[in-house]
């Protein structure tokens, strides 16, 4: 489900046309719940457009995870714990066999499996294969019942969210599910259209442009400086699109009466690396803490620097198959075990920012720069004093010409300047990309967007995740 593609949005008006067409023929007495089956159908639907493999592993996920945890409640309710032993594994089969066995029995073992190699991750795996494991886990504690059949689909499938997220939870999306009943609220469709404007925008005018750019300073292994424009290009353009996607799914959801969990809010804003985990990827970060990182004793045990860099090792092995998501994770993992060693030091805003951004953007080489004898080198140049010197500035500077610099900067400029109403709108309002949604704002934005928008429409960059 490319938001990016105008094949998307004629499938899902193909699709909410059939639905509103047929509502006054069918009687609630021959078809119960209308539209609780047409809503999981238009988002089964949807799924399938993107492709028959993405289906099928989706719905056989759905199946284990429902009828498993089905089984285990009727087999012995009080003692349903121990069974996630069994049923989780399961939840993950498909999840390690597509995305980790390459990487585990070729790279590290040593085997020789070329039908391994070439292995396509259906879209959306690791996101969906959380929101199931989340949702066993938290019947079984909860000591929650067994949801229909039905409804459990609607909060498996729901369309605006199922292949790149957010994450939800039982509590906050089963009960909008158990309950939803197709309208046209016309307050909540113009909320829900500025949200799908601002993510347009993002994704299309600014994540997409910067993609361009990427390959000319990608392949820089010993200028520090064509490296850190690489870590600037790429750490914008990440956000910008999974940050687009994002708010075109939360307003989707709005647009059908449905809220979901605000997944990004700002977090190039934060002034700390713990702010940033804070707004960068929520659902994703709340999932690691309640599920993984408090079970391990959370922070409040001696081991608890421990319990924060295996999280995010996890957590980066979560992103990707290779050594250097790991190497991601375990940096992000040291700059919040520095950041819990030294918080309590008085530090003015500006400059933990500044360090903030510094460790971040550092950190996206290891995301992009997936050689490793390329990722060492980077960080070695990056890392060197004396790498940083007056002929390696004029060799970056030479990389481009002029006219290229003009436009590279100003592409930048309208980053800046979408950073500077992002930061607005949370340290004056608390409300994150609020002034990006002011009307004006917005017309501006579809201008731009029009103006802007390459003719390539590049797929979303967590697809791949």
């Amino acid at each position: 489900m490319n938001f990016a593609e105008l094949r998307f949005w004629g499938f899902l008006l193909l699709g909410v046309a059939v639905i509103v067409s047929l509502r006054p023929w069918v009687r609630p007495a021959v078809l119960p719940g209308y539209d609780r089956v047409t809503l999981a159908a238009l988002g089964m639907f949807l799924l399938l457009c993107v492709s028959g493999l993405t289906f099928v592993i989706w719905l056989a996920v759905a199946l284990v995870s429902y009828f498993g945890l089905r089984w285990i409640l009727a087999h012995d309710p009080k003692g349903t714990r121990k069974y996630l032993l069994v049923l989780i594994p399961l939840q993950l089969a498909p999840l390690l066999y597509y995305k980790y066995s390459d990487f585990v029995l070729n790279r590290i073992l040593g085997l020789d499996f070329d039908t391994l190699r070439d292995l396509v991750i259906p879209v959306g795996l690791s996101f969906y294969t959380f929101q199931k494991i989340g949702f066993v886990v938290d019947t079984l504690a909860c000591r929650e019942p067994l949801p229909r059949f039905l409804d459990f689909l609607n909060f498996a499938a729901f369309f605006p969210q199922i292949v790149a997220g957010p994450i939800e939870r039982r509590r906050d999306l089963l009960p909008q599910m158990e309950a939803f009943r197709l309208g046209w609220n016309r307050d909540a469709i113009n909320d829900g259209a500025t949200w799908v404007v601002a993510g347009l925008f993002l994704k299309c005018c600014l994540a997409d442009n910067l993609a361009r750019w990427m390959p000319v300073f990608v392949d820089a292994t010993a200028n520090p400086f064509m490296i850190w424009i690489s870590n600037l290009l790429f750490g914008l353009r990440i956000y910008y699109d999974f940050a687009g996607y994002s708010l075109v799914a939360y307003g989707l959801g709005l647009c059908f009466g449905v809220r979901l969990t605000l997944n990004f809010r700002s977090p190039y804003v934060s002034t700390s690396i713990q702010e940033f985990w804070r707004r960068w990827h929520v659902t994703l970060s709340n999932w690691f803490r309640d599920y993984v990182y408090i079970p391990m004793g959370g922070g409040r045990v001696p081991h608890w620097a421990g319990n924060i860099a295996a999280v995010f090792v996890v957590a980066g092995l979560w992103h990707g198959a290779g050594w250097n998501f790991i190497l991601w994770g375990a940096l992000h993992g040291l700059l919040l075990i520095g950041y819990r060693l030294t918080h309590k030091w008085p530090c003015p805003a500006p400059l933990g920012w500044a360090i903030t951004m510094s460790g971040a953007f550092l950190a996206w080489l290891c995301f992009y720069e997936t050689r490793p004898a390329f990722l060492w080198q980077k960080l070695g140049a990056t890392l060197s004093p004396g790498a940083y010197s007056a002929d390696a500035l004029r060799g970056a500077l030479g990389t481009l010409t002029s006219g290229e610099w003009m436009v590279v900067g100003s592409l930048l400029a309208l980053a800046a300047g979408t950073l500077v109403l992002e930061w607005l709108s949370v340290r004056r309002q608390d409300q994150p990309y609020v002034l990006l949604r002011h009307p004006a704002v917005l017309a501006a934005l579809v201008v731009l967007a029009v103006l802007l928008a390459p003719g390539k429409t590049n797929a979303f960059i967590y697809f791949a995740f």
